[in-house]
């Protein structure tokens, strides 16, 4: 007869175990913010949700917003790479070019041929995202950062006004604005259609009221 001991010792304890929780998917950072970027330039700022996001970037949400916070962060880094990976063209132009009427010359014959390149969306993000968006802090980045395009445009022909390489009576201001609206329409023309030898022709008719000393 087996003893009430016996058969304490005979029944193993069932041991409650919880299933493994699922490890963060790895992922690569740089190639997941490029896609946002493409994204983002493609669609707009509006337009691309979080879900459009997350599929495109091939990751989960959580790893989204662990990794890039949230939605304008990751909109507002994207911005940033975009402005030195796609369009410094401006900024070197305006760096290398020694007057200011080659500088803004050489920015709109590469803006022809950036905003219309075959590998990637047509157009400007910067101004592109800016259409229909209805959230005041990422319109006013963008509208800075097209702002801070005209000034240096500005300080530019200024300062080639003043070195008598542009007549005195130059407009400055006005001629830098319309830099900025020729390189903003070029972008919204790419998204139109135009070739790069149309822009390259709207570039050729803008340097032409260009004032000569």
């Amino acid at each position: 007869m087996v003893s009430s001991e016996e058969t304490k010792a005979q029944v193993k304890p069932t041991i409650q175990t919880s299933r493994p929780r699922g490890r963060p998917r790895s992922f690569d950072r740089e190639t997941a913010l490029e896609k946002a970027i493409l994204a983002f330039w493609e669609h707009g700022y509006e337009a691309t949700s979080v879900s459009d996001l997350t599929r495109v970037m091939d990751i989960g949400a959580p790893s989204l917003y662990a990794a890039f916070g949230d939605k304008r962060s990751l909109f507002e880094e994207a911005v940033s790479v975009y402005g030195s990976r796609y369009a410094a063209f401006a900024d070197r132009a305006l760096a290398e070019e020694p007057t200011a009427r080659a500088a803004v010359e050489r920015t709109l014959r590469e803006a022809a041929h950036a905003y219309t390149d075959p590998g990637l969306p047509q157009g400007c993000l910067i101004a592109h995202a800016a259409i229909n968006c209805t959230t005041p802090e990422v319109a006013a980045s963008l509208r800075d950062r097209r702002n801070a395009m005209i000034a240096a445009f500005e300080s530019r022909i200024g300062a080639d006004v003043a070195a008598g390489r542009l007549p005195s009576d130059t407009d400055a201001r006005a001629l830098a604005r319309h830099t900025g609206a020729i390189i903003h329409g070029m972008s919204q023309q790419a998204r139109d259609g135009a070739s790069r030898e149309e822009l390259e022709a709207v570039a050729e008719i803008a340097m032409a009221i260009w004032p000569r000393t």
